[in-house]
């Protein structure tokens, strides 16, 4: 077993030694883990996608009703589902590739290719090769062959990641296809969605790592390490975020993000978003970032915040303590909302109306995380709009899925002339069926900037 397939269970035992004041879960992340080089990474990402495919493809094609699942992709058109189903090193499809999952009559799924070369140990070739005619009559026989009821394709109008097979591609596979199969092609849509939103046990004790470097890396960045009160920007430290991923071989999937909330701003209340760029940190601010990152393919997305403290001061004002604690009470309250079966839309609501009870302004916006930092699963509320969602928000809640704990709350600050302010928290975590565990611990202590 890889040494790190045995880190979950260490992080979830973080708040037990936590006083009753506090909110559980709360973690300051003060020591940057070990990290793989792009080598060490071959091996246990391997074991996950192997993992994968050997258990949880045959649940989720039978949970779907699919007897066969088609993923086609030609060279530098590959889709992101693509790479979630193919060993490392893989940097492309070679020529077309053509990728078969078969249920078997034991339940097992089958898996080849019906393309010029092998990928890997995984996917062996039932093609000797030719041309691309003779390919896609190579892929019809084998479908004739196995006589799939229901084949599973990727397209659909709603969900950007199961809809991968281009037209083109499409419109070979129907002129090859004999008529009686042509029929039997349906939408893989479900499968995919469950495919990409769901975590296998190996993926749940290496996801805590990514999210501690994103969190450490945070850390680094509200730190004077970084920042010079009077002469650091907020530019110079987006940019040190960017660098120091990329130093530790880790690009982000967004370019991070810095910006200030200062006495004096005097935002109006229904600001959606309080906090100004492209300015000098000064003493007295409030700074807020937002970053993230994919490590052994597993994508992180962290909102952290931080005080830079005055000449005068030797901690945070109470005030804003106090801010810290009403956005760590709207966690527990989205959190508490999380049962399985429930909707992102119905989850919402709840949170909404007992935020409301609580006399919390606040604002949901949470989304699932995985192989993309967007995932597909359960929308829980979008910055735009705190209704329904279609589609996305009527997606049921599944177990060991992952979501970005993403939204904000706003209070009056007394040390500030009562000025409105805001605390912009995203935390990563996992959903396990009964309740949600924060992969790396979660915010509930300014970062102080001295």
């Amino acid at each position: 077993m890889h040494k790190f397939f045995g880190l979950f269970g260490a992080v979830l035992g973080l708040s037990t030694s936590l006083s009753a004041q506090e909110f559980t879960q709360g973690r300051e992340v003060t020591e940057l883990p070990d990290i793989l080089s792009f080598k060490e990474r071959v091996e246990p990402i391997n074991q996950m996608v192997t993992d994968r495919l050997d258990n949880l493809l045959p649940k989720l094609m039978d949970e779907a009703d699919l007897d066969m699942w088609l993923v086609i992709n030609r060279e530098y058109g590959e889709d992101k589902l693509f790479y979630t189903l193919v060993p490392q090193p893989t940097f492309a499809a070679r020529r077309t590739t053509l990728l078969v999952f078969s249920k078997k009559p034991d339940g097992s799924v089958e898996r080849f290719s019906v393309s010029r070369y092998p990928i890997g140990d995984l996917y062996p070739t039932v093609w000797k090769g030719g041309s691309k005619e003779e390919q896609w009559q190579r892929l019809a026989e084998v479908i004739a062959e196995k006589d799939p009821k229901r084949i599973g394709i990727n397209i659909s109008e709603d969900w950007a990641l199961a809809d991968g097979l281009s037209v083109g591609l499409h419109n070979q596979l129907k002129k090859y296809l004999p008529r009686k199969y042509e029929k039997r092609l349906v939408s893989a849509e479900n499968l995919v969605i469950r495919w990409l939103e769901t975590r296998s046990d190996k993926e749940l004790n290496v996801y805590p790592q990514a999210v501690t470097i994103a969190r450490r890396v945070i850390a680094e960045a509200f730190s004077n390490k970084v920042i010079t009160p009077g002469v650091t920007t907020t530019t110079d430290v987006e940019w040190y975020l960017r660098e120091r991923f990329e130093e530790l071989q880790l690009r982000p999937w967004f370019q991070p993000y810095v910006n200030i909330q200062r006495r004096g701003d005097n935002p109006p209340k229904d600001e959606v978003f309080m906090g100004k760029y492209n300015r000098v940190i000064l003493p007295g601010d409030i700074i807020h970032t937002d970053v993230g990152i994919c490590y052994l393919n597993q994508c992180t997305d962290t909102q952290e915040m931080g005080y830079v403290l005055k000449l005068n001061e030797t901690d945070v004002p109470t005030g804003l303590k106090n801010a810290m604690s009403v956005g760590n009470r709207w966690q527990d309250i989205l959190t508490d909302n999380f049962k399985t079966g429930l909707t992102g839309n119905q989850i919402l609501a709840d949170t909404i109306k007992d935020s409301q009870a609580a006399n919390i302004i606040s604002s949901t916006y949470t989304h699932p995380l995985g192989f993309v930092g967007h995932a597909p699963g359960p929308t829980i509320g979008m910055w735009d709009n705190q209704g329904p969602t279609p589609i996305q928000g009527d997606w049921k809640l599944y177990p060991n899925t992952v979501y970005a704990i993403e939204g904000n709350i706003k209070v009056q600050l007394p040390e500030w002339d009562n000025q409105w302010i805001q605390v912009k928290l995203e935390q990563d975590a996992v959903f396990d069926g009964k309740q949600v565990w924060y992969l790396a611990g979660r915010q509930t202590k300014w970062h102080l900037i001295r």
